[in-house]
């Protein structure tokens, strides 16, 4: 049997130019495992159709001669082909009503669909992921951001200087760039009047870390959180403060314990409330870095923003990597694009303006992140997932999906097997 795999285009919007399997890869699949790829044809992709081409693959618009299709978005519910196999985010393990449809169809088609978010190791750690690239594109716009904010008030200072994400080509020029205004924090310093300048990160995983690979090449200077109520009193005014916070941080649990189990938490969110807004009057930037759906308590809730809210309200930004709508920062009200990635939330009128400006907290909800560095995070993500295609491709999909031979990791991702739900995924019916 000819062994062949699809690429989709991807055309979610015209910021979306990322690619699941990278030129390179493409003719290792072939010259290695006699995989022969198909791809459709894209005006906006980080790697042309000539890159393909010359690695050996087939461009074209039909691609339903492969017998997998690897995408990255969400796939458009007229695509699908009947009994095909499907790989890419899909954006359903949380019942999200958007692709329910998307799902549905898929379905009735017996469809196999498996999920990048679920290829996970034995200890549930992502194999395959963007979130690095969402965490180095969110922390740079939200330094953009916080500069341009603090300019809109009279402050001109050297994080005046940074530009989006999308304004430079690589991540290569982004950390060039931030060593120069790293300089001139240290020779300049900021105005006594916003220090100290803190940075909060909420998480500890992989976007959190791409976001304080960026904030790192600054002069920066780490602390607990139990410092920050100290710090007040004795800081500097040429390094960025930088705390991390963890869920023992950020939870308590509603009856007294003495030590803080976090595997509890994770089975028992609902006996536990938030701690975080403590902390949140010495911040100056918060990143949300972390997972959350209904069943955890919010980080910071609109209600403490109008009760606290002044003109001395420090909290200038908040770049929301995670954007769940309304979520664990309530005041993210919308998500954002690459190409106005900010808005303005007035916790007293309740109403956002799109930009950096006026009186309230930037928000940065840019729900693409990684697709603002689209060869970076194609080339890294390609990487990962390189190792698992041979196995995917090659995979008989016929049989009985207790007798389907595929990596564990990807077994366990397999959502959708004949268009029914697998064992492990039958909760989403009740979304259906």
């Amino acid at each position: 049997m000819s062994l062949s795999i699809g690429i989709r285009r991807e055309d979610k919007n015209e910021w979306e130019k990322r690619v699941p399997i990278i030129p390179e890869h493409v003719k290792e699949l072939r010259e290695k495992y006699g995989i022969e790829t198909f791809i459709q044809p894209s005006k906006i992709r980080a790697f042309v159709d000539h890159d393909y081409k010359d690695a050996g693959a087939n461009v074209n618009e039909d691609i339903s001669d492969s017998n997998v299709v690897f995408a990255v978005k969400e796939v458009p519910i007229n695509f699908f082909d009947s009994k095909k196999t499907y790989v890419f985010f899909a954006h359903v393990i949380k019942g999200q009503k958007y692709n329910m449809p998307m799902l549905k169809k898929m379905m009735g088609l017996g469809c196999n669909l498996i999920d990048y978010e679920k290829i996970v190791d034995e200890h549930g750690r992502r194999l395959v992921f963007f979130g690095r690239y969402a965490g180095l594109a969110g922390m740079t716009d939200t330094l953009w951001a916080f500069g341009q904010r603090l300019k809109s008030k009279g402050f001109i200072t050297p994080l005046s200087d940074i530009k989006k994400t999308t304004s430079y080509g690589r991540l290569g020029e982004i950390k060039k760039h931030l060593v120069e205004v790293g300089e001139k924090i240290i020779n300049d310093g900021f105005p006594n009047e916003i220090c100290p300048v803190v940075v909060g990160f909420a998480g500890y995983g992989n976007v959190s870390r791409g976001a304080q690979e960026i904030i790192d090449i600054l002069p920066v200077e780490e602390i607990a959180p139990i410092e920050l109520n100290s710090l007040q009193e004795e800081y500097s005014n040429d390094v960025i403060y930088k705390v991390v916070f963890k869920e023992e941080n950020m939870v308590q649990k509603l009856t007294p314990s003495s030590k803080f189990d976090l595997q509890h938490y994770y089975r028992h969110p609902e006996q536990y409330k938030s701690v975080f807004e403590r902390y949140v009057p010495h911040l100056s930037i918060l990143m949300n870095c972390i997972y959350w759906d209904d069943r955890y308590p919010r980080l910071i809730t609109d209600e403490f923003v109008k009760n606290n809210f002044n003109e001395k309200f420090k909290l200038q930004v908040v770049g929301d990597i995670s954007v769940d709508v309304e979520g664990a920062i309530q005041f993210t009200k919308k998500v954002t694009d690459p190409g106005n990635p900010v808005f303005v939330y007035n916790p007293m009128a309740n109403k956002v303006i799109d930009g950096y400006g006026g009186e309230g907290i930037a928000v940065m909800a840019v729900d693409n992140l990684p697709c603002e560095l689209p060869r970076d995070s194609s080339k890294s993500f390609s990487e990962t997932l390189l190792r698992f295609i041979p196995d995917i491709a090659k995979a008989d999909f016929s049989v009985d999906f207790k007798d389907l031979d595929l990596p564990p990791e990807i077994k366990k991702a397999v959502i959708l097997y004949h268009g029914k739900l697998t064992p492990d995924y039958k909760y989403i019916s009740k979304f259906l």
